[in-house]
């Protein structure tokens, strides 16, 4: 049973240095800046050390008091911070599996703020497990941080080539999935097999189960909250409401995929519950691409893009893993 405490019995929580990012000089190999924001741990670039100031201290955990309320990531170097952002410095040594589990203890309690109210006054009285509560699992889990690497070491820019809008259903045939329930699915139990929904987070995927409906290597696309666009690999099931984006197996691949998801999720502020992404609204939907010299879509361009982005070589694993399904 887990032993809770106050926050303030655990960390000493300071309140971080506040900068503007957009007054700092970045550099590409310089100290990380940490803001409010809930991707890339926070981090939204990288500047260069200003002499008079300190840095927060690495191996604590930077706290989002407004904006983005209670996104908590463990920061295992120095780095500088935007406002209203603390730094959690621990009070006895914890390890580093220890601190992301706190992470996640800390955005579990996301809905207790708003803009209306931040996380600042009542921080320290937020209840968290004391370390010797912390389930075994934690400090056994092995932790392999993600290269970021590039596949290509190619320079290129999206001024590199010509583009040119395309309409959704002159691009990509545009069907729905079948509907499967998770009481449909719990009959088969739990499997390597990805059940996608229209949750905007964890690529859409809530579960894995011993059953498929639908062939892998498709865009699918939300039809009925945010309009969230996901790839899914691997053959898989989905609820209701989950459209399908599909082109030939030659064009499309984990590196041409994230290239139209990357820009299909621009266009979710268009939609809501009151305007969905239905299906007859996607095929009149268009997409900008870039093309080659026959005005077509530049496939290829878009693949040795993403090839040559910091962390693209992480993306080789996951057609390795599709390969071995």
């Amino acid at each position: 049973m887990l032993k809770l405490t106050q926050l303030g019995e655990i960390f000493t929580a300071v309140y971080g240095i506040s900068l503007e990012y957009n007054k700092m000089i970045e550099a590409k190999n310089g100290i990380p800046f940490v803001s409010r924001t809930s991707k890339n741990n926070g981090v939204v670039g990288y500047v260069e050390r200003v002499a008079d100031i300190r840095p927060n201290p690495a191996m604590t955990i930077s706290l989002s008091a407004s904006g983005s309320v209670m996104e908590s990531f463990l920061q295992e170097e120095e780095y500088y911070s935007g406002r209203d952002l603390y730094y959690l410095k621990p009070c006895t040594k914890l390890s580093k599996n220890q601190m992301l589990y706190y992470c996640m203890i800390l955005r579990a309690n996301k809905y207790r703020y708003s803009y209306g109210r931040q996380a600042n006054k009542t921080l320290d009285t937020i209840k968290i497990p004391v370390p010797d509560s912390i389930p075994n699992y934690v400090n056994r889990t092995q932790f392999t941080p993600p290269s970021n690497q590039a596949i290509s070491k190619n320079k290129m820019t999206l001024a590199d080539r010509e583009w040119r809008k395309f309409k959704y259903s002159d691009l990509f045939k545009i069907s729905g999935t079948k509907t499967t329930t998770l009481d449909d699915l719990n009959i088969y139990g739990k499997g390597k097999y990805p059940y996608v929904t229209t949750q905007s987070v964890e690529n859409g995927v809530e579960g894995f189960f011993n059953h498929t409906t639908e062939n892998g290597n498709v865009i699918c696309i939300d039809s009925a909250v945010k309009g969230y666009c996901s790839y899914q690999i691997t053959d898989f099931t989905a609820s209701d409401h989950v459209e399908k984006l599909e082109i030939s197996m030659q064009s499309l691949n984990q590196y041409v995929a994230m290239f139209l998801v990357t820009l299909a999720n621009r266009e979710q502020y268009r939609y809501s519950y009151g305007r969905k992404r239905s299906h007859e609204r996607l095929r009149n939907e268009y997409i900008k691409l870039p093309v080659d010299k026959e005005n077509k879509p530049d496939w290829k361009f878009m693949e040795e893009y993403i090839k040559s982005l910091p962390y693209s070589s992480n993306l080789v694993a996951i057609g390795k893993e599709d390969r071995r399904s």
